[in-house]
């Protein structure tokens, strides 16, 4: 692997992802819209940091612009293509669910053209923990049934799944889609939790408490992500000769080189936990208003990643702490917070 697209790169995972191949000798083309869905200036400055990095390559455009995916498949041949780009948050699909068919619906089919055309050896993509939606089952298994989306943007990321299967087989397209558990750490997102929470203790702000704290998510952390982003994108997938067409897996297939994994620290933690790890790393007390569960929520989520560790050797690390405290960190240093004695 010599040369492969991130698209996303300015965005959290997908920042985090270019940085790692490239400290492999990768070369890496990113590509972002560079949209405003929040603050420009995190992804201008996680851009910066990329590009003072050798064999880095950006290119600003949206993928649902098909004829500027075409020509950017057109002009470089890739080894590998990590998509993570897409319209994110649960609650923004309930508002805006035209933006999310033009980003993950339109976007992901363009990236699959680009893929077929270009002779792409891996197509590695981002799915998600809430395609799981009113299935209760835990820990969520690949295994399991996922026809029951609770929010449009779950429904986004169960097309993509069936989407990159259909050409998997029709066209030979190794894919593998990973469904990611609440990832957090540094140059997070600022609509995501952690953000929202450290900012407003720091501030001595009360935080939004959903479902009494009772909520329970499968806190995974970026650099354990990006592991076992790394890990697959090595190992594309083949067709599995134990399949059944009676009894279909579907996080695998026999009639293409397909594959899906979760891909989580496979350790739920309640939300009250992850606040108590935030006072922790400030040294300041949370004021909590405790409020019931939002539509589009679900109260838990819980990995099961036996199937990634046995294929690819990944290993979650990360506890909770270790990582809040890490990113509270870097929020401090990015934002000039200063540091109580």
């Amino acid at each position: 692997m010599t040369r492969i697209l991130v698209t996303g790169a300015a965005g959290f995972i997908g920042f985090h992802t270019a940085k790692r191949f490239l400290a492999e000798g990768v070369d890496v083309v990113g590509v972002d819209n560079l949209n405003d869905y929040y603050d420009p200036q995190l992804k201008a400055d996680r851009l910066t940091l990329l590009a003072a990095e050798q064999g880095f390559d950006f290119h600003e455009l949206d993928l649902a612009d098909g004829s500027a995916v075409a020509a950017l498949f057109d002009s470089n041949p890739f080894d590998a293509v990590i998509n993570l780009a897409a319209q994110v948050g649960v609650r923004y699909s309930v508002e805006a669910p035209d933006v999310y068919v033009q980003s993950n619906l339109v976007g992901f089919a363009n990236i699959l053209e680009g893929c077929r055309h270009g002779k792409v050896g891996h197509l590695v993509y981002a799915s998600s923990s809430s395609v799981y939606g009113a299935n209760t089952a835990m820990p969520y298994s690949t295994k399991h049934s996922v026809d029951h989306p609770m929010s449009f943007y779950a429904a986004t990321k169960k097309a993509n799944e069936v989407m990159a299967h259909s050409y998997s087989h029709l066209y030979g397209l190794p894919s593998t889609g990973l469904r990611f558990f609440t990832v957090y750490g540094p140059w997070g997102r600022p609509d995501m939790a952690l953000f929202l929470f450290t900012e407003a203790v720091l501030n001595g702000d009360p935080i939004n408490v959903y479902n009494e704290g009772r909520m329970q998510r499968d806190f995974t952390y970026v650099g354990d992500v990006v592991e076992g982003i790394y890990r697959v994108a090595r190992r594309p997938p083949t067709t599995d000769a134990d399949w059944s067409s009676d009894a279909p897996d579907p996080g695998m297939s026999g009639v293409a080189p397909f594959r899906v994994y979760n891909i989580g620290n496979s350790e739920p933690v309640e939300l009250l936990r992850f606040i108590r790890a935030i006072e922790e790393a400030t040294g300041c007390e949370a004021k909590m208003n405790m409020l019931p569960i939002q539509p589009g929520d679900v109260p838990a989520t819980y990995a099961d990643v036996n199937q990634l560790m046995s294929d690819t050797g990944y290993q979650p690390s990360t506890s909770v702490e270790e990582g809040v405290a890490r990113f509270v960190h870097w929020y401090r240093e990015y934002y000039k917070v200063r540091t109580l004695a």
